[in-house]
């Protein structure tokens, strides 16, 4: 799966002629248009609710994971696979816009792989193989560490028990994945935005008092990321592979997730969403994951393992590897334990949006399989919260590896489906350079690409191009 992901990231990079850097000043634009819709949620919302949903323990716990296991030099892959995979990014959430539809009494929008998959390739098979990887991934086994992390951090910050953490956390939870994508949206956009604003505060924090150190941390993690340090020459492969395995977890690049977040989206072409979506990868790893590092890396609280399972770095005493380096982290660069408790309840705020935005993938999966039928909708909600709440009863490291079974399904059928659909992938993003190029906004007619749109999703925006010709 490391070599799909990289190398998706690469071919679409090259092939699309790198829109992730040629148009990212119309993503920044295009990600504050707070335009309201009854069918879906604004750009805004969409960009919040994705930041929300890449943005979580991926981001802490698993930059921390990528260093014990792979080195400093690891970060420097989470960056690569972020600035590669954002372009596979952008063609998985421009072809889940293209084959968005209408679903239920109330049309609202919803879309994903799985949609473009037995639309555009006429493959049920897959299309019903990654729907079912979908409420396997998000809905059971990516949920239960990030419960985990929050009841980990409760405890060393406050004491609170596991079990309290998990039961109150599962509650609030529940009460707002019933209330569907509206909700999400509507909770995810302050959410998203308190979360980052407070973690980036810390961070600043610890560069500011540890400024002579900066250059120093930064150098370490080029030079590991190459096996130039001596001291983590051993463990090259290592470092490749957590890198790009943890950075892949953390912004779900490739994974077909972040296509199903914008699909009910409303937009006048797909392109602007798969824009949309460039800029939350490179928020979630460009500025969080690289945050989390800043605070590890500077504060020195870290231990790394060697290829033969001894330490090789023992910074960190007998602290588990993943949050707890970073809270302890914050608690040894500033006086007192207060950074750790405002680090628990950004950690709060960072899983509660990862979470409501998992529960929409794993519903958006139910609802392709059972046509949007109400008893599969309870059915997924029961399931979910149970897999929340789990997370409090299991071990850490078993945790890891059942999030990166459900990654890894929903990145192998997704990965593979949307280099199959490289070619319309391109001629959308023609469309839109080329209106763009005559001053107009663009506007999408899904018949110019033989898409048929059964639902008239892009009645209005295919309408207004006509007129325009």
């Amino acid at each position: 799966m490391v070599f799909l992901c990289l190398g998706s990231g690469a071919f679409f990079s090259l092939y699309l002629k790198f829109p992730q850097f040629r148009h990212f000043k119309k993503a920044l634009k295009l990600a504050v248009d707070r335009g309201k819709s009854n069918e879906g949620i604004s750009p805004f919302q969409a960009f919040c609710t994705s930041v929300g949903a890449r943005v979580g323990m991926g981001n802490l716990a698993g930059v921390a994971t990528a260093i014990y296991f792979g080195g400093p030099g690891a970060v420097f892959w989470m960056w690569l696979i972020a600035l590669l995979g954002s372009a596979a990014a952008f063609a998985e959430s421009e072809l889940a816009q293209a084959y968005k539809i209408r679903l239920g009494e109330k049309g609202e929008y919803a879309g994903g792989p799985f949609y473009f998959i037995e639309k555009g390739l006429k493959m049920k098979w897959l299309a019903v193989a990654f729907a079912l990887a979908t409420v396997l991934g998000p809905g059971v086994t990516m949920c239960g560490l990030h419960t985990n992390s929050i009841a980990s951090v409760m405890d060393n910050a406050f004491g609170t028990p596991w079990l309290v953490s998990g039961a109150l956390f599962t509650i609030c939870l529940g009460i707002v994945v019933c209330g569907g994508i509206k909700r999400i949206g509507s909770i995810s956009e302050p959410m998203s935005i308190a979360m980052c604003i407070i973690y980036l505060i810390l961070t600043i924090g610890v560069a500011v008092l540890n400024a002579s150190a900066l250059p120093g941390v930064f150098a370490l993690i080029f030079k590991s990321a190459f096996g130039l340090e001596p001291v983590f020459a051993g463990i090259m492969g290592s470092t490749l592979n957590w890198g790009i395995k943890r950075g892949v977890y953390s912004n779900e690049a490739g994974q077909g997730s972040g296509a199903i977040m914008c699909a009910p989206t409303e937009t006048s072409h797909p392109a602007k969403q798969g824009l949309v979506q460039v800029l939350s990868i490179f928020v979630d790893t460009l500025v969080i994951c690289s945050a989390s590092a800043v605070i590890i890396l500077c504060s020195g609280f870290y231990n790394v393992q060697g290829a033969d399972g001894s330490l090789i770095v023992s910074q960190a005493g007998d602290t588990p590897y993943g949050i707890l380096y970073v809270q302890e982290g914050l608690n040894s660069v500033f006086p007192g334990n207060w950074s750790g408790m405002v680090l628990a309840i950004a950690t709060v705020l960072f899983v509660f949006t990862g979470m409501m935005g998992y529960y929409y993938q794993a519903e958006s999966g139910m609802n392709y399989l059972f046509k949007g039928k109400r008893g599969a909708v309870w059915a997924i909600r029961a399931i979910f919260l149970t897999s929340i709440f789990s997370g409090v009863l299991m071990e850490n490291e078993g945790l890891w590896a059942l999030g990166d079974t459900g990654v890894g399904l929903m990145a192998w059928f997704n990965i593979i489906a949307i280099l199959l659909m490289c070619k319309q992938v391109k001629a959308i993003m023609v469309d839109f350079e080329e209106q763009s190029k005559k001053g107009l906004d663009p506007c999408f007619d899904p018949s110019e690409f033989g898409i048929e749109d059964t639902t008239g999703a892009w009645d209005r925006y295919a309408e207004q191009k006509k007129q325009r010709s």
